[in-house]
This record gives structure tokens, sequence and C-alpha cells, in this order.
């Protein structure tokens, strides 16, 4: 016992973040299926079930993913506090819901389903928003560690900016657009970033590098499967202010 409590202090927040994404099946030929199934009903009213489309996203490991996100962006500093803000107000949300019925609300899709058949997924702080913007900034953190991944020496403060061009501003409105561009000033040398990445006690880049190729790998099927199952719910345009 004593030995697992060490090994975990010195896990690190990408290595935790690699062990919650085995726990995320991962089927894109049939979360492209419910796109299309999507796409030709001629009845929007309906969407195909999850158990029609056998695509599943355990919500506990999710949210523990998100999670480690949190911790991740707290290593960029201030600059990152209205996302991270967001990002806990969303696990929340999803998590107060997933409290309300374990047995049924175990899985993402479930509750997805469950508000679009409702109408309320687009109303008001719904549990379908908080997927939508979470996953956005899982696309974010993916955008911003596959930038440095290639150059541990690049000027952070463009990396963050071009990580959020791409992913983040094309849905925020002008007030969320403005203060990113205030919180830019703030990011610190990707030196430091890097550094505080490390598993304590390893120094090589060589090792990190591996570790976030590693993630990126994984991180990336299970976005572009979310991605799928929200385009197949009507959700994948969604804006903010």
């Amino acid at each position: 016992m004593k030995r697992r409590r060490e090994l975990e202090m010195v896990t690190s927040e990408i290595r935790s973040a690699i062990e919650e994404l085995s726990l995320l099946p991962v089927n894109l030929k049939t979360a492209s299926a419910a796109v299309i199934a999507a796409a030709d009903d001629p009845v929007p009213v309906q969407v195909p079930s999850p158990v029609q489309i056998n695509v599943h996203i355990p919500i506990k490991p999710f949210l523990s993913l998100c999670n480690l996100l949190v911790q991740v962006l707290d290593k960029i500093g201030p600059t990152m506090a209205v996302l991270r803000q967001d990002i806990r107000q969303n696990i929340e949300r999803l998590d107060k819901f997933h409290d309300s019925d374990p047995s049924i609300y175990w899985d993402v899709v479930e509750i997805l389903k469950k508000e679009v058949n409702e109408g309320k997924a687009k109303k008001g702080p719904t549990c379908s928003k908080a997927f939508v913007w979470l996953n956005r900034s899982l696309d974010f953190a993916l955008a911003l560690l596959d930038l440095l991944v290639k150059d541990f020496g690049r000027n952070m403060e463009e990396a963050v900016e071009q990580s959020y061009i791409t992913t983040l501003k094309p849905w925020h409105g002008w007030i969320s657009s403005a203060a990113y561009k205030v919180a830019l000033k703030l990011v610190p040398d990707s030196r430091s970033f890097v550094d505080v990445l490390k598993v304590k006690g390893e120094e090589d880049d060589d090792i990190l590098k591996k570790d976030i190729q590693n993630l990126i790998s994984l991180l990336m099927p299970v976005l572009e499967q979310n991605k799928e199952i929200l385009r197949a719910y009507g959700l994948d345009k969604l804006k903010s202010t």
C-alpha cells in the first residue's frame, strides 16, 4: 500500500490521463453510422438511441480525464482561469446528473438522448452543453500539446493562441474571445511549462515527449468519436456569448 501511494505521488497528469483514456471505449465506425442515420431521418424529432448505435461513453472515466485537464491547465497559470472555471462547472453539472440515477446515467450518450428527446438540450445550462464544451476544451489541450511536443522550445504564447484560434475561438462570442485575448499575456515560457509536466525526478525531455505522443494518439480517436456523436444529436454547432 505504501509503495502504491508513492507511485501515485510521482505519476504525472499526462500518465494519469493515459490511464483514464484506456477506460474509454472507441468505436468510430459505429459513431459514423449514427451520424448517417440521423442525417437520413426525414423526421428530426427522434434520434437513433445509444442501444441502436451501440456507442457508450462511461461518464466517470470521461470526467476524470477532464479533471486531469484542469490540473494541466493549472500549470499554465492564471491565463487559463476562465477555461478552468468553465471546465469545473461543466464537470459538476454532468456529475450531479449522473448521481441522480447512476444506474441509468453512467453513460453520457444516455444523458444526451434524454435531453434531446425532451427538447431541452439547447435550452439553458444543460448536460448536453456541458459535454460539448468539455470536448472542445479537450480539443484545445490536444492542439496545444501537439504543438509543444513538436518543439518544446517554441513560443508558449503563440502556441496557446494558435490552439485557441483553431479549437475554441470559432465557438466563442466577443465576450469570451476578449477574455482570452487578455489572458494570453500571462502565459509562462514553454520551458517552465514543459518542466512542470514531467514526473518528479525525471529530467529527460524524450520521456515526456513519448508520454505526450501516447496521450495524443489515445485522445484523438476519443474526441473524433465524441464529435460524431454530437453531430448525430445536432449539438455540434452550439456557440457561447
